[in-house]
């Protein structure tokens, strides 16, 4: 059975570990990325210490499981081969034997990415909390100009490259009217070059030999919270970081059926940078250290709150339900007296759930937001400090059985698929919808 890897949150919820020990419990045949781009940082810590941030290479590598970078991901040839580096610096003697590159998937040049960090930087302090890397700029910029958007199999054809990176660094440069601070185009070109002579681009036909070749773990990147569609606009990713993705590229290799829905999160709430938080308390940041998390230049501050049951059951309800979930972070109510929000006070209302949207009426997701940044915790349940009562909890607030089980860095525990009671592949779960909705 494939299953399909989704943080439910803000991001930051423990993908990696979860992907990581997915690949290690069963026979797994590659792990497929289908959404985002260099943004992602999912961290896999070995019992042997060996530690790295995934970003575009699927965080089953150092178990030697290969990656498939699908169409639907926005790719960095510059940033890959950094990663590539750092992975052969932990023991993967030959990284990009491990990848194959869809040659449809988009291309995040370092034009993109300086573009982007003038659009931050001329937000001023109404910055959006953005990685600064340039994926938003890359999708952006498809959007306006499809046919002339660099792909990777644009990699192959110089000719076609240099006139593709031309044409995209004047236009940007041309809409900010300053020149971009990024390398020569030709540099950029000889690069990509390198790239495509490196790794092992495909078409369409690889996923369907993928699907057949064994069970596949689809890792999505970021999380539900920050949906281009359902997120809590203007604070999200030009991302579709639901299941959605993944389900069309399964219905395209033919495969549209048999796929777990795993649904990732922490026992306690975090983002990184602007936007809403609500059950945001100062007091768990020095409880509760993030040695693989921290303020972010562009991202901005690495925000902690108790967990958020009311917009965790808004994403399972906006995915469509889930199967199974994989809870993360086991270890820290017996650091700190974590508690879970069922509720919001917002306006002199009390709110137990938000009702989901049309997707794509950003008008109303950024008057959700709005009714958010001024919503405070109305509702309390308070689990304890035993593992055990947190994921029977979260398992009851989110409507899904508890599949992965996760404590520290190094501690993941995958449940028998037979010990999850509820539901199977294709009746997903949702989430309890209870109390007065928060609709716009």
């Amino acid at each position: 059975m494939h299953t399909l890897v989704v943080d439910l949150g803000y991001g930051d919820a423990g993908k990696g570990a979860v992907v990581d020990a997915l690949c290690g419990a069963g026979e797994v045949s590659a792990v497929v990325r289908f959404n985002g781009g260099p943004q992602a940082a999912h961290n896999v810590v070995t019992p042997q210490g060996r530690h790295h941030t995934f970003a575009q290479f699927g965080s089953g590598t150092l178990r030697g499981v290969p990656t498939h970078l699908s169409r639907l991901t926005c790719v960095d040839p510059l940033a890959l081969a950094a990663e590539a580096d750092h992975l052969r610096a932990v023991g993967v003697p030959d990284p990009y034997a491990l990848l194959t590159v869809d040659r449809r998937a988009l291309l995040v040049t370092p034009y993109h990415a300086a573009a982007n960090r003038l659009r931050e930087q001329a937000r001023g302090a109404a910055r959006h909390g953005s990685c600064g890397m340039g994926v938003g700029e890359c999708a952006a910029y498809a959007l306006a100009h499809p046919v002339d958007a660099p792909a990777v199999g644009d990699c192959t054809s110089r000719p076609r490259l240099l006139r593709r990176l031309r044409l995209l660094r004047d236009r940007l440069a041309d809409e900010w009217g300053v020149p971009l601070p990024a390398p020569p185009v030709e540099d950029c070109a000889d690069a990509y070059a390198a790239f495509a002579r490196t790794v092992a681009l495909t078409d369409e036909s690889a996923l369907h030999r993928l699907v057949r070749q064994g069970p596949l773990v689809f890792e999505g990147a970021q999380g539900v919270l920050l949906d281009e569609w359902h997120g809590f606009h203007p604070y999200t990713t030009w991302s579709t970081t639901t299941f959605a993705n993944a389900e069309a590229l399964l219905a395209e290799a033919d495969a549209p059926d048999g796929a777990r829905r795993l649904g990732v999160v922490r026992t306690y709430t975090t983002r990184h940078g602007p936007g809403p938080l609500v059950t945001e308390d100062a007091g768990l940041t020095n409880a509760l250290p993030e040695p693989h998390n921290g303020h972010g230049r562009w991202q901005g501050a690495f925000r902690l709150g108790h967990f958020d049951a009311v917009a965790h059951a808004y994403a399972v309800e906006v995915c469509g339900g889930v199967d199974a979930l994989a809870v993360t972070h086991l270890d820290a109510p017996a650091r700190a007296p974590l508690r879970i929000c069922r509720g919001y006070g917002i306006d002199g209302a009390r709110v137990e759930r938000i009702a989901p949207g049309p997707p794509g009426d950003l008008v109303r997701q950024a008057e959700l937001t709005g009714r958010l940044l001024r919503a405070a915790p109305a509702v309390w349940e308070t689990p304890g400090a035993d593992p055990g009562d947190w994921t029977a909890a979260l398992s009851a607030v989110l409507g899904a059985p508890v599949l992965v089980e996760s404590s520290g860095p190094t501690r993941q525990r995958v449940r028998a698929p037979q010990a999850t009671a509820g539901a199977t592949a294709g009746e997903s779960m949702r989430a309890p919808t209870q109390g007065p909705p928060l609709g716009v």
